[in-house]
């Protein structure tokens, strides 16, 4: 299939298909794009690829020549035919169509033979963060995870201490995965254009996570910490000992005036861990 704008669209016309607002349908339509993205994730003939949200199958069907196998989840039933058909030379890709948010990945997955598994997909907008958060707390051990999200919502993702950006979720992000960008994205490689630019993220799971004496308790007070991002830490974490939370800061060049977006997570660690009881 040729992925260009015209085609897709004589291709979408052909099946009467008309895109859903409430599914944040946007289709690639620029190749070189797909082939960057195949490029930088490193997939090879070991590697089990999930991929959310295949729309047309235009990023799938390089998923399928370069992986062992392919699993995407497709909530709109509507594209099942456009995506039979752009597939119908592959014997390594399933498709379920159903809600990702609602799916029993472990159980989709059990049966596959992989050496590694790679998240790879053009994500919706309205539901990226509940995506990676349910790839995390479902404890589905993805190796590597290569996103097309929003340009904003990406620079969260891999905000450093002392950004705007920085917020609870870069902690919790961070402290599975290193994150990082790969490339910036136009909305014009789109169909349709999207009112925002939009970016490609790498997350890579990190080898030896922070020690944490209870996880529960390390997120917890991250939330907390954050709950008003411009009050300080004092203000946000009343609740906790203060002279505890007061004594890691001192050590480490900062104090109960400072604000949550200006620490770091080894910081955040280390106050947890001598906070819990």
């Amino acid at each position: 299939m040729n992925y260009s704008p015209k085609k897709m669209q004589e291709m979408l016309n052909k099946y009467n298909f008309s895109f859903k607002k409430k599914f944040g349908q946007n289709f690639i339509v620029d190749e070189n794009v797909i082939n960057t993205i195949i490029k930088k994730s490193n997939i090879d003939k070991e590697t089990l690829v999930i991929e959310i949200g295949p729309g047309s199958g235009a990023l799938t069907n390089k998923l399928a020549l370069h992986a062992k196998s392919v699993i995407c989840y497709e909530i709109d039933i509507k594209l099942k035919e456009i995506i039979d058909n752009n597939l119908k030379n592959y014997n390594n890709v399933k498709i379920i169509y159903e809600d990702f948010l609602k799916s029993n990945v472990l159980n989709d997955i059990k049966d596959y033979k992989y050496k590694q598994l790679y998240v790879v997909a053009n994500l919706p907008y309205y539901i990226t963060t509940p995506i990676i958060v349910k790839l995390i707390e479902d404890n589905i051990d993805v190796d590597k995870i290569v996103v097309m999200v929003q340009k904003e919502v990406g620079d969260r993702f891999r905000a450093k201490p002392g950004s705007r950006d920085y917020n609870s979720l870069s902690i919790f992000l961070n402290y599975y995965y290193d994150v990082k960008k790969i490339m910036d994205i136009s909305k014009n490689v789109f169909i349709p254009k999207p009112n925002v630019d939009s970016i490609v993220v790498e997350f890579n799971k990190k080898k030896n996570n922070l020690s944490l004496k209870s996880k529960e308790f390390f997120f917890k007070l991250i939330k907390d910490s954050f709950r008003q991002k411009r009050k300080t830490i004092r203000n946000n974490l009343r609740e906790y000992d203060l002279d505890k939370v007061e004594k890691i800061l001192l050590q480490n060049n900062l104090n109960l005036s400072s604000r949550a977006e200006h620490i770091s997570i080894e910081v955040f660690v280390e106050m947890a861990n001598y906070l819990v009881k």
